[in-house]
């Protein structure tokens, strides 16, 4: 599976962007599909997730529950992050990822779970 993460950018606080990320290759209902952010200095971290099945359960950390929301068109292979009300502190590398396997939340927050990365887009949040 290769992934393709676009539509990063430069935005003033409270503005909104969407991220998208193209999978291609051979995806399966047992994926989950995620996005972590990295900030300079910092770890990378879990933002969001959809399971790539018929119920497509999807999963928030809490610095962005309310404000971001994740989509999928499992006809197309895209996941997308709708990102409102950024802020500052949302100012990361954004990165799309797939992980063939993991079911738990906890496995679903680590990146130790995920198989496929995307290149990472740039988000930059000005105050």
């Amino acid at each position: 599976v290769q992934l393709q993460a676009c539509g990063g950018g430069v935005v003033q606080a409270g503005g909104s962007l969407r991220l998208s990320c193209a999978a291609s290759g051979r995806t399966s209902s047992n994926f989950i599909m995620s996005w972590f952010r990295q900030a300079p200095g910092k770890e990378r971290e879990f933002v969001a997730g959809i399971r790539w099945n018929y119920y497509g359960n999807t999963y928030y950390a809490e610095s962005v529950k309310g404000r971001f929301i994740i989509t999928r068109d499992n006809a197309e292979n895209m996941v997308y992050l709708h990102m409102n009300s950024l802020q500052p502190e949302d100012t990361a590398v954004y990165y799309c990822g797939v992980s063939r396997s993991a079911r738990a939340t906890g496995a679903i927050f680590a990146e130790t779970s995920y198989d496929y990365w995307g290149q990472g887009t740039q988000v930059t949040v000005s105050s």
